[in-house]
């Protein structure tokens, strides 16, 4: 953020005003930790913030304090829709393209608040009155510590805040092993864990709640692995049946992706998805290296994220779909293999 932009805030900040904040479509960790670490930042000025999630997101994150405050515009959908029309200030974070939002696109478009988007995905677009967006960033729940900071918030940075940010930090860096973790980003977590927040508990809440019926969706996923040495690509699929059969819950699928990028020489890994309900294959990508996924799914499959790690979606079936990515396999051949 520049000095504009850091004076703006603060003078929006410096009166009441009604708060709304927002999360993407499918929220994870870092959406989720980020609207509750803001949101708790904002309490602290004297605001009274209101998260509102487009939609539900997976149980592993329901225990983060501040949750039970969470509005779900499918659920709660006429007060969610009268809080956006009379918000004054609304902030959006994790994304940078109110398509991110699903439903609820049209009623922000609609809006007649100020926007602050705090976000790190490549190419934002332009509809906030302050945009902090930085692609090198590990999380935005990391920008969000850099917000706070900004405003000279940290030394009141409580144990709650803490976890919320530790959480996202977490989750968006595959526990601090993606490229995206710096040094920064390890003295931010470090001043997190000062302030409260415990990392071991943490981690146990996010990745130590397997159910029976998750690990044997793995196992389905792992068993439906399809190796492609020649691109140093691994792919996985799962059909709705598949999903049905084993109870599936939303986020059980969450890091099934990652799999493939275990494997020797592999550098390319996805996971497609059906998602009957909706009509479409819902796609996760990921890769090691210069190879941009980002690129990939924007160009081919209607998504986008960072370079090593995006989303996409297709709109034909299962085999259309896997028979279409393997063939444009062919033409990133000398970028996958070099």
């Amino acid at each position: 953020m520049n000095s504009a932009d850091i004076a703006t805030v603060k003078t929006l900040l410096a009166k009441p005003q009604k708060i709304v904040i927002i999360p993407h479509k499918n929220p994870d960790g870092d959406a989720i930790g980020s609207c509750l670490g803001l949101a708790k930042f904002l309490e602290a000025l004297g605001q009274n913030p209101v998260i509102i999630a487009p939609n539900d997101y997976p149980k592993f994150l329901k225990w983060i304090p501040g949750n039970e405050g969470i509005l779900n515009f499918e659920r709660e959908n006429s007060q969610s829709k009268r809080l956006i029309e009379a918000a004054s200030l609304i902030f959006t974070l994790d994304f940078n393209h109110l398509s991110r939002t699903g439903q609820m696109e049209s009623f922000l478009e609609a809006a007649t608040a100020k926007f602050i988007m705090i976000d790190h995905h490549q190419q934002p677009s332009d509809y906030a009155l302050v945009t902090y967006s930085d692609v090198s960033m590990s999380s935005t729940c990391e920008m969000v510590y850099n917000f706070i900071d900004y405003l000279e918030g940290v030394p009141d940075i409580t144990k709650d805040i803490a976890t919320s940010l530790y959480v996202g930090i977490m989750t968006d860096t595959g526990s601090f092993k993606y490229a995206s973790t710096t040094s920064q980003t390890h003295r931010v977590v470090a001043n997190l864990i000062d302030k409260g927040a415990e990392n071991m508990q943490i981690h146990q809440n996010v990745f130590d709640n397997n159910t029976p019926a998750r690990l044997h969706l793995l196992g389905v996923a792992l068993n439906n692995l399809v190796i492609l040495e020649q691109f140093k690509t691994a792919y996985i699929t799962m059909s709705q049946e598949e999903l049905d059969r084993h109870n599936y819950s939303k986020g059980d699928t969450e890091g099934f992706v990652n799999y493939g990028l275990t494997l020797e020489g592999i550098i390319f890994a996805v996971i497609f998805i059906e998602n009957r309900e909706e009509g479409i294959i819902k796609i996760s990508f990921r890769s090691i290296g210069g190879f941009s996924v980002n690129e990939f799914a924007r160009e081919h499959f209607n998504g986008g994220g960072h370079t090593n790690a995006a989303g996409g979606r297709s709109d034909i079936t299962m085999e259309e779909t896997t028979i279409r990515f393997v063939k444009l396999l062919e033409k990133y051949k000398d970028k996958l293999t070099q």
